[in-house]
């Protein structure tokens, strides 16, 4: 809570936690299981994505919706995510970090890949702001712990080659 606001009705801050924790939920589950363009409307319209360590910045549905509609289409990647802390600032403000790890390859196909190690390990630190009574992310920035380039899966021969 910011020095001087007053508090939250308890059940307002609770309603208030679980919409944004529902936030980083969706936003994994649309980049791996849905289509990721639709990434950019959970985000205010001025969002921003920020990679530090990738030296990316993504600012606007518009730059969004096209940046995570440009994932290659033979992309398969699972995020795992744990920890989430969401702070509540204000009526329309909040705040929150989630621990996530993230397996992901390239050159998918129908063939079941072996398993792997994750690419990224690391945080996310998202910002939140409520508008006209709906809670959508101001900010997310990717805080790598531990990262490695995207594995291409080679192609296997065809038989007897």
């Amino acid at each position: 809570m910011t020095p001087g606001a007053l508090p939250l009705d308890p059940l307002e801050q609770l309603l208030a936690e679980r919409a944004c924790e529902r936030l980083v939920i969706e936003f994994v589950r649309r980049l791996d299981l849905g289509d990721p363009s639709t990434v950019a409307e959970l985000f205010t319209p001025d969002g921003r994505w920020d990679w530090p360590a990738g030296e990316r910045r993504v600012q606007g549905r518009e730059a969004l919706r096209s940046y995570f509609g440009s994932r290659p289409s033979d992309r398969l990647s699972r995020r795992m995510c744990t920890n989430t802390l969401v702070t509540v600032d204000s009526p329309t403000t909040a705040s929150s970090t989630t621990y996530f790890a993230t397996y992901r390859v390239d050159g998918a196909t129908d063939t079941l890949p072996s398993p792997r190690l994750p690419a990224n390990v690391g945080h996310y630190e998202d910002t939140f702001r409520r508008t006209d009574g709906v809670w959508l992310l101001a900010s997310r920035t990717l805080v790598l712990a531990f990262g490695g380039a995207t594995e291409r899966i080679a192609e296997l021969p065809p038989p007897g080659a």
